[in-house]
C-alpha cells in the first residue's frame, strides 16, 4: 500500500494510509447495522401510539425521525468523536480533512446529507463508482466535504532520511520528475530496514535499487558514491521539493488605509545671512569753518 501526502496548515507533510475501499464497506455495514437497529426502536415506538395522533403528524413525525436518525447519527457520532463513527472505530477508520485536520461540523453534516442520497437512496451506488474513480477513495460526501477517510491501524511511516552533507549539491540539482511514488516507496522502506538486513542481503538490495532510481533520475550521481547514500540523498531531496512546494506562499505585507506614516522633520532650517563688512572710517575733520547739519 503507497502512503498519500497530505499537507497541513502549518506546511508539514504527512503520509497517511488511506481506507481501501473494501474495509470502508464493511465500516458502513456496521453503521447500518447500528442505524436499522436504532430506527427499529423508533419505528416501534411511533407504532405503539400511532393511535393517539392525527395521521398525518404521524407520517410527518415518522419522515422526520428517518431522516433524523440516517443524518443526524454519523453527524453526531463523527462531530463528537473527530470523524469516527462505531463503524469506523470497529475498522480503526477515522474521517479527517484533506489537510489533515480534524473532521468539522459543517464537513460532517455535508457527508451525512450526501451520503443520505448516495447510500440511502440509491444503495450506495454512486459512493461505490466515485470511490473506485477518485484517487483517494472519496466518495461524493468526501468530494463536497474536503475530507478522506484514513485508516490508522496502518504501519507508522518513518521519518524522510537525512542528507549526507556530502551530496546536498548533487541533490539540489536533481531533476525527479520521473520518480514515481512507487520506487521512492521501495526505497524508503529499504532504508528503514537496512539495519536489521544482513550485510551481503543489504548490498545487493541497496545496489538494485539504486540503479533503477538513478535510471530516472539526472544528472547521475557522483562516482563512487555508496548506493544507501544515494537514496538518501534522492528521497531528502523529494521530501523537501515536496515541502516547499506545497507550503503557502507568505502573506503580502498589508498597510492600513489612511494618510502615509509621518517621519520626524529634519533638523531646523536657519536663513543665511552674510558677515558684516569692515565699518568705513570717518571722514577727517574740515578746516573751513562749515559744520554740516545734523
Amino acid at each position: 500500500m503507497v502512503p498519500e501526502t497530505v499537507v497541513t496548515g502549518d506546511a508539514v507533510v504527512l503520509d497517511v494510509q488511506i481506507a481501501q475501499l473494501p474495509v470502508r464497506a464493511v465500516s458502513a455495514l456496521i453503521d447500518i447495522a447500528v442505524i436499522l437497529v436504532g430506527y427499529v426502536i423508533g419505528v416501534l415506538l411511533w407504532a405503539a401510539t400511532i393511535t393517539q395522533f392525527d395521521e398525518a403528524l404521524s407520517a410527518a413525525v415518522l419522515i422526520i425521525f428517518t431522516v433524523l436518525v440516517m443524518v443526524g447519527y454519523p453527524v453526531v457520532f463523527e462531530t463528537a468523536t473527530r470523524g469516527r463513527t462505531l463503524g469506523k472505530i470497529a475498522m480503526g477508520l477515522r474521517v479527517v480533512s484533506d489537510d489533515g485536520g480534524p473532521e468539522r461540523f459543517r464537513q460532517a453534516l455535508f457527508r451525512a446529507l450526501a451520503g443520505f442520497v448516495e447510500i440511502w437512496m440509491f444503495m450506495g451506488g454512486p459512493a461505490v463508482i466515485c470511490s473506485l474513480v477518485s484517487p483517494r477513495g472519496k466518495r461524493i460526501g468526501d468530494v463536497f466535504a474536503g475530507t478522506v477517510v484514513i485508516s490508522e491501524r496502518g504501519p507508522k511511516m518513518p521519518p524522510p532520511p537525512v542528507m549526507p552533507p556530502s551530496l546536498a549539491w548533487w541533490a539540489s540539482s536533481l531533476e525527479l520528475s520521473a520518480l514515481g511514488p512507487e520506487q521512492a516507496e521501495l526505497a524508503r522502506q529499504f532504508l528503514a530496514r537496512a539495519p536489521e538486513l544482513d550485510p551481503y542481503v543489504r548490498d545487493d538490495m541497496a545496489f538494485r535499487i539504486a540503479v533503477d532510481v538513478v535510471g530516472r533520475i539526472s544528472p547521475p550521481p557522483p562516482p563512487g558514491t555508496p548506493p544507501q547514500y544515494i537514496l538518501a540523498a534522492v528521497l531528502a531531496e523529494r521530501h523537501r521539493r515536496e515541502l516547499t512546494r506545497l507550503r503557502p506562499p507568505d502573506p503580502a505585507p498589508h498597510f492600513p488605509a489612511g494618510p502615509p506614516p509621518s517621519y520626524p522633520a529634519g533638523p531646523p532650517s536657519y536663513p543665511v545671512t552674510q558677515a558684516p563688512g569692515p565699518v568705513p572710517p570717518a571722514p577727517p575733520p574740515r578746516t573751513d569753518g562749515f559744520v554740516p547739519p545734523s
